[in-house]
């Protein structure tokens, strides 16, 4: 039976995530298929590179340092949230200060796709492991770009926006690529259903991707249909929702150190439902 996992990302929320794969590396769970969206896609590196610990270091540590958000962040990269910090020489690449055992990751024989939205057509596109050589971390940063936060990132010759715009629970790209059963974690409440009226103001500031505001404008009833379909799934034992009873007060973007250990922690403790699932 091959198994497969999509993580939702959620930015800082995504240290949810981060516990839910730390429990895994603890207790020997492994997945043929792995879907990441945004920060979930940073989540799943760190869990096929093997190396326990690691994300939630970059959500606790990194994540708050200038360099990553903030005014210095946009004096040196123009965008208010600097990615290609997060992901370059300094942090995640061979010489950094944490960098990810790249070739761990790749040998783990487990299929991994990253989601990210083309800013032309607002349709999702699935990177994988040929689009992730050494030292290359473009498919997460085309992933995480978070409109109005940063602009689209350029990647083999195309723009990215983050692709929670285009497919926010990718359970459906896991079921094609061969699971009989999909964990799909989202770093909201299950029973949250978003609300279009939140994307309004973003979606009329994108006029130069009229694609990507479209995306936005239809991000509400994606998210909220995708989440009754997996819902669905899962009274027919093929899906496992997994999500927090609470988001501690979390947004995407805020720092709160003790909300994020919070959310880690509630992640290794709703992960214990795996085990039942995956025996069955």
């Amino acid at each position: 039976m091959m198994i497969g996992i999509t993580d939702a990302g959620g930015g800082m929320r995504a240290s949810y995530g981060a516990g839910v794969f730390d429990f895994c590396l603890d207790h020997g769970i492994s997945f043929d298929v792995l879907v990441g969206v945004s920060a979930g896609s940073a989540n799943m590196a760190s869990f096929l590179a093997r190396q326990r610990g690691r994300a939630i270091k970059y959500y606790t540590d990194y994540c708050f340092r200038s360099e990553y958000l903030g005014v210095k962040a946009f004096l040196k990269s123009g965008n208010f949230l600097n990615l290609e910090y997060i992901c370059g020489p300094e942090l995640a690449m061979e010489g950094g200060e944490y960098p990810l055992d790249y070739e761990t990751m790749i040998s783990s024989g487990s299929e991994f796709l990253v989601v990210a939205t083309d800013a032309k057509t607002g349709r999702p596109v699935y990177f994988d492991l040929s689009d992730m050589p050494k030292n290359d971390f473009g498919a997460s940063i085309a992933s995480c770009c978070v409109p109005i936060a940063t602009a689209p990132y350029e990647f083999h010759g195309s723009l990215y926006y983050d692709g929670g715009l285009s497919d926010p629970l990718p359970f459906q790209k896991a079921f094609e690529k061969g699971a009989d059963k999909v964990v799909v974690m989202i770093t909201r409440p299950r029973d949250y259903y978003r609300k279009t009226k939140k994307d309004i103001l973003p979606a009329k500031l994108l006029r130069k991707y009229p694609a990507i505001r479209k995306a936005l404008a239809g991000r509400a009833e994606l998210y909220n249909r995708q989440l009754d379909e997996a819902k669905n799934l899962e009274r027919q034992g093929k899906v496992l929702i997994l999500a927090p009873d609470s988001i501690e007060g979390m947004s995407t973007l805020k720092r709160d150190k003790g909300a994020i250990l919070k959310l880690y922690e509630k992640g290794m403790k709703d992960a214990e439902a795996l085990v039942s699932f995956l025996e069955h």
